[in-house]
């Protein structure tokens, strides 16, 4: 049948849905063999969407997905520098293409492109040709440049707001109606496709001037009519580029097709094949949602890897109508009895709040067997808000303490495994009630060990990518925002659900995640390093650090008396007062008004007035700028730390409870957030100062013990230099022997300047520094930064050989290793373009950033057996430094066996030819402390 009267197109805006994709789902979504799915993902989610959107009484008879074919088109011939300031694909989205282009073909929808013209233009002729058969178009887009086609017949739908957009909406874009549209836009130009346009009339000027004329032609043939001299003579003087403009925007209905309208006729996918390719995707959700739709049987999930190909093992479907509420003591008991028979239990806490020093505990659930898990309430309550005991508690729930001493032998007994997902959070939490629990396995570091730098590891996407399921939203219980409540007003029979489901989902991961190891030869990494650091780091975070809320107070006073001058500096520099914390404002007084030099714009029309630009421009000499870093630092210290930390004290332990997260880093270094310690600057006089508010107890002592140059001997190990491992096992002076073998000068009466350049170029070669940063480091010429760079890798050949094989090894590998057995996955290797040089210089790092975690990782784990008889507790862990309260009499001792510890830090299968020397130091607080 000829497409005709009665008959709906839809032509659906391939590239656009991809893009919506890419950015809307995290950029790490990868298949378990590290091949980059995001954009497919929700390409596949959005297309399902629209076929089943589609079925309603407005159906369309014909549908198509039409795709930009490549970069180039005609326009480039008529403008070369059409699009040219449009970024660089990003790398992992490049290989996404071919895949939604399969995914089209999977759902048996027609897939478009045609070599040398844009999506805009095939859509253009097919709407052409659709629209002068009698039939009707929807084009499924925001895309402004469509909108020129709207009217006779053709219309569009935004698909982000659900908008309908026909010619009163195209008015209210353009101010004209759509037949011109194309005249606005060449007058108007368009900064993201590089069209020229006329120079200083935008849409509102344009669309005035069409109005007022007629068209184009029209305007330029009479452009020495126009009133207003810069408007008139930009017209004259522009027209043959406003023409250009013309030409570039206005889209080919005669695109050359070479198939018909009828071949676009909506047909209904096959299921083998769809399901199939979702399956390949490793979608299980969408997998199971099409498969539910179409009313078959989804096929088996394939292996999560080549390299994991271990099956799930058999469990029961989800239900969570089969979860119990536990409310009496006789249920509970048969509970505890099973665990018993089966040595392990799955567990999960549910609580008032995420900070555990703080929160209430509100149930905790169970499960056994997958499938089969159970709430037992304990601090639900109708309203008010004492909690506990209090008339507001809801009846039907087991007394708390009846609970608390019911789990505590089972959770405490070292017979039985305890399974638990971020298993730190929930040690806290029954800590505070009287139950230690152990042992305990964190399927969270489970995934962490096997999976670093491939995703993330939280249970909901974990639960999404090997179980195929999505566990119930919280947002949906709690609420967001204002109206947000607490878990205790979750009614029983909502809470339930979600929160057994929590520890079934939790089971299963184990019973899939945990044989793993072994395989991936990663059991020792995650029993060693992971595993029994939960412990150490629980005790810590509740231990905390004593902070003192009067000193931070006079900082903060000092240093906003501080900004206060600063700002007065900076406005008598500038000639007037102005925003210093506007960089809109500071652009305009340093580029405008002051004509300082290297002015760049954004998008946003103002100039770019980051860090990088205002150290360029004081290293110049220039006064301003030098003034407004210092005032930025100054803002800087006094908003995020001695104004925020007084927000963190404790009201009732007076201290600063730091969290850390163990699987933060893919390295393996931890970090530390509400608040981040770790961050504290230590360069500045005035950063040193705010450790000056972290005090010890009465009676006690704050003691540092610092790792010395741990990366740099590790490095030195690893890429086997002698002259390093020389000077690191006599002792000497690091970075002035460097300077004396770089430079051929001798180390006595060494001028400091040549010893700094050395330093800089010793830590920044572990990262990869390049001739720019040293440049930007040192305020000294690119060309004798990167001799310098050219120098130590001829002084130190093992170097540049260490980078190249370290390199080799990842590309042909797909990850990198500790020197104690951690995977450090490395998914971005092998990509091209802007983002390569940062994946290999990552890989160059990671084993030497991940076993100086290691070694303070074994150092943690091994430190309370060694202190334990000593009154001293661990606070702190920041990056290579360990932060330790104590008595002031045991300082000696503390400071003897935890340097002991930390110095033999290593592994015996992990000799290092270099010593690890740890520096100590003590004091009242901890700037005294360094």
């Amino acid at each position: 049948m000829s497409f005709g009267t009665g008959h709906h197109l839809h032509l659906i805006d391939g590239s656009a849905f991809i893009f919506r994709a890419y950015h809307a789902l995290p950029p790490l979504t990868r298949k378990s063999d590290g091949t980059p799915i995001g954009a497919v993902a929700g390409f596949c989610n959005m297309l399902f969407r629209y076929v089943e959107d589609a079925k309603g009484g407005d159906a369309p008879t014909h549908v198509a997905v039409i795709f930009d074919h490549s970069s180039k088109t005609f326009r480039n011939e008529i403008y070369p520098q059409y699009k040219a300031n449009r970024p660089e694909l990003p790398e992992d989205l490049r290989p996404q293409f071919p895949l939604t282009r399969d995914a089209t073909r999977a759902f048996n929808i027609a897939c478009i492109e045609t070599e040398g013209y844009e999506a805009d233009d095939i859509i253009a002729a097919l709407s052409c040709k659709a629209r002068d058969a009698g039939g009707r178009v929807t084009i499924i887009s925001s895309d402004k440049d469509l909108m020129q086609l709207v009217g006779g017949g053709v219309e569009m739908l935004d698909p982000m707001k659900n908008r309908r957009i026909g010619r009163d909406e195209v008015i209210e874009k353009f101010g004209v109606a759509p037949d011109r549209v194309v005249d606005v836009q060449a007058l108007a130009g368009d900064s993201v496709d590089n069209v020229p346009g006329a120079p200083g009339i935008g849409i509102k000027t344009a669309a005035l001037l069409i109005q007022e004329y007629g068209d184009l032609e029209t305007l330029l043939a009479r452009a020495g009519e126009i009133k207003q001299p810069k408007r008139r003579q930009v017209l004259i003087e522009h027209a043959e580029q406003i023409r250009i403009s013309q030409r570039l925007v206005q889209l080919d209905c005669d695109t050359p097709l070479d198939f018909t309208l009828e071949s676009l006729e909506v047909r209904d996918p096959d299921d083998a094949v769809l399901l199939d390719f979702l399956n390949r995707m490793e979608f299980r959700t969408l997998t199971r949602r099409v498969a539910e739709k179409r009313g078959v049987e989804p096929p088996e999930a394939p292996p999560v890897a080549e390299v994991e190909a271990l099956e799930a093992p058999e469990a029961a479907p989800f239900d969570t109508t089969a979860y119990q509420a536990v409310t009496d003591a006789a249920q509970l008991d048969s509970w505890i009895a099973e665990i018993y028979e089966a040595g392990h239990v799955a567990f999960d806490t549910e609580t008032t709040g995420l900070d555990e020093m703080q929160a209430d505990l509100v149930g905790i659930s169970l499960c056994i067997t997958a499938g089969k898990a159970c709430y037992i309430p304990v601090g639900h309550r109708k309203g008010g808000d004492d909690l506990f005991g209090s008339p507001d508690l809801l009846e039907g729930q087991i007394p708390l303490q009846t609970v608390l001493s019911a789990l505590k032998p089972v959770l405490e007994d070292p017979s039985i495994m305890k399974i638990a997902h971020n298993a730190k959070y929930d040690c806290k939490m029954l800590a505070r009630y009287g139950i230690q629990v152990a042992p305990v396995d964190d399927t969270m570091l489970i995934s962490y060990a096997l999976h670093a730098g491939l995703h993330n590891h939280g249970m909901d996407a974990l639960s999404d990518q090997y179980l195929g399921h999505t566990p119930i939203p919280i947002k949906g219980l709690i609420g967001t925002g204002k109206s947000q409540i607490t878990f205790d007003h979750v009614p029983l029979e909502t809470a339930t659900p979600y929160a057994a489901e929590d520890a079934d989902v939790t089971l299963r991961l184990w019973q899939l995640l945990k044989p793993r190891l072994h395989r991936a030869q990663v059991t020792t990494v995650y029993e060693t390093l992971e595993r029994p650091l939960v412990p150490v780091l629980a005790s810590m975070e509740m231990a905390g650090v004593r902070v003192d809320r009067d000193t931070l107070s006079r900082m903060s006073n000092a240093f906003a008396q501080k900004m206060a001058m600063l700002e007065e500096e900076i406005h008598a520099l500038a000639g007037r007062p102005f925003n210093v914390g506007s960089p809109k404002q500071l652009g305009e007084v340093m580029f405008d008004e002051l004509g300082l030099q290297g002015g760049t714009k954004g998008k946003n029309g103002a100039y770019s007035t980051g860090a990088d630009i205002l150290e360029d421009l004081a290293a110049e000499g220039n006064d301003l700028p030098a003034r407004v870093l210092d005032w930025r630092q100054v803002s800087k210290l006094k908003s995020t730390y001695t104004d925020a930390l007084q927000d963190h004290i404790h009201p009732d332990t007076g201290r600063v409870h730091t969290s850390y997260s163990i699987a933060g880093a893919i390295t393996g270094r931890l970090a530390s957030t509400d608040p981040n310690l770790q961050n504290i600057p230590v360069r500045s006089e005035e950063g040193r100062r705010i450790r000056e508010a972290f005090i010890a107890g009465e009676g006690k002592v704050l003691v540092s013990l610092d790792y010395s140059q741990i990366e740099l001997r590790i490095l030195a190990h690893i890429a086997d230099i002698p002259a390093l491992k020389d000077a690191f096992r006599e002792g000497h002076d690091i970075h002035a022997m460097t300077a004396s073998e770089m430079f051929n000068v001798p180390l006595e009466g060494m001028d400091p300047m040549i010893r700094r350049q050395a330093k800089a170029i010793n830590f920044g070669v572990i990262y990869g520094i390049s001739g720019f940063g040293l440049a930007r480091n040192l305020r000294i010429p690119r060309a004798d930064a990167q001799g310098f760079i050219d120098r130590y890798f001829e002084r130190f050949p093992g170097i540049r050989t260490y980078m190249d094989e370290t390199i080799a090894f990842a590309k042909a590998n797909g990850h990198v290793a500790t020197l104690f057995g951690r995977k450090i996955n490395t998914p971005e290797i092998n990509a091209k373009g802007p983002g390569a040089g940062f994946a290999r210089r990552a890989a160059i790092n990671a084993p030497i950033q991940g076993t100086a975690a290691d070694v303070i990782r074994r150092a943690m784990i091994r430190m309370p057996e060694a202190i334990a008889d000593l009154p001293a507790t661990m606070l702190l862990q920041v990056h290579d430094e360990l932060l330790f309260e104590v008595e002031e009499a045991a300082a000696d001792e503390l400071i003897a066996r935890a340097r002991d510890v930390m110095e033999n830090a290593s592994d015996p299968a992990v000799k290092l030819s270099v010593p690890l020397v740890v520096e100590a130091g003590r004091g009242p607080n901890w700037a005294a402390a360094h």
